[in-house]
């Protein structure tokens, strides 16, 4: 399954239907926090970048610790022109590219594996799901430092600050509509000083399967925050943006 046409909407459904068919991460790190994003939430955050926004569809992609690709994968098959992903593990990286031959989008993705701080350029739009900084504080921040630096629009999913049972319950019953909520104080001025602007946070349920020894249950559901974020629009970024 190759890149569809672009004159017409791809649901939501196929969307899933097409992450659903990418690798996930057959040795995840303790250390690296590596999770594989699920696909109800990928499908949620790509799709509100492509359709909500305009930020996927000819632009230049980045997705920033890219892991097998899920994301970079589901942003070329909704169209973008370019596709960049970067990651430290090696072996996921493999994965992502063998997973984009499979599909038929060699032409638009590249695959690196290197440290994110070797990542220079301009991207209309990068995709992150960082690590949430549980294994190493504020291992998130280097993520944001470096799209916002290099991207002009983000999309960054981020730990919930609180264990909130209500809005779990808000969010098993919402059908797939975003709920948005409050940014983190901290993050929100971390951006800013950054040159960068908080537009929208929304609120994401994800499933985390046991996968380490640590883990006590079966599976555990929590909240994820999707932050949209905007390059400051200052005369040099309005430039810098333009695709």
């Amino acid at each position: 399954m190759g890149k569809p046409a672009q004159e017409r909407i791809i649901r939501k459904l196929d969307l899933e239907r097409f992450l659903s068919e990418t690798e996930i991460n057959p040795s995840p790190k303790a250390s690296l926090e590596q999770y594989t994003i699920s696909e109800s939430v990928a499908a949620d955050m790509l799709y509100l970048a492509a359709y909500g926004n305009g930020d996927i569809a000819g632009k230049t992609v980045l997705d920033l610790g890219c892991g097998t690709g899920r994301l970079g994968l589901g942003a070329a098959f909704l169209g973008a022109k370019m596709v960049v992903g970067v990651d430290l593990d090696k072996a996921v990286v493999t994965l992502a590219s063998k997973t984009a031959q499979k599909k038929g989008l060699s032409a638009e993705t590249h695959w690196i594996a290197g440290d994110i701080d070797a990542v220079v350029g301009k991207f209309g739009t990068v995709l992150q799901n960082p690590p949430f900084g549980v294994q190493t504080r504020g291992a998130d921040r280097k993520f944001l430092e470096k799209s916002l630096e290099v991207g002009c629009s983000v999309y960054s999913l981020h730990n919930h600050p609180t264990t909130d049972k209500q809005l779990i319950q808000r969010l098993k019953s919402s059908h797939g509509d975003l709920l948005r909520v409050q940014p983190s104080p901290f993050i929100e001025k971390f951006v800013e000083e950054r040159g960068g602007v908080v537009s929208a946070v929304y609120a994401l349920l994800m499933t985390i399967p046991h996968m380490f020894e640590f883990h006590t249950k079966a599976k555990r559901d929590i909240i994820i925050d999707l932050y949209v974020i905007r390059k400051r629009s200052g005369k040099s970024s309005l430039l810098s943006c333009k695709e």
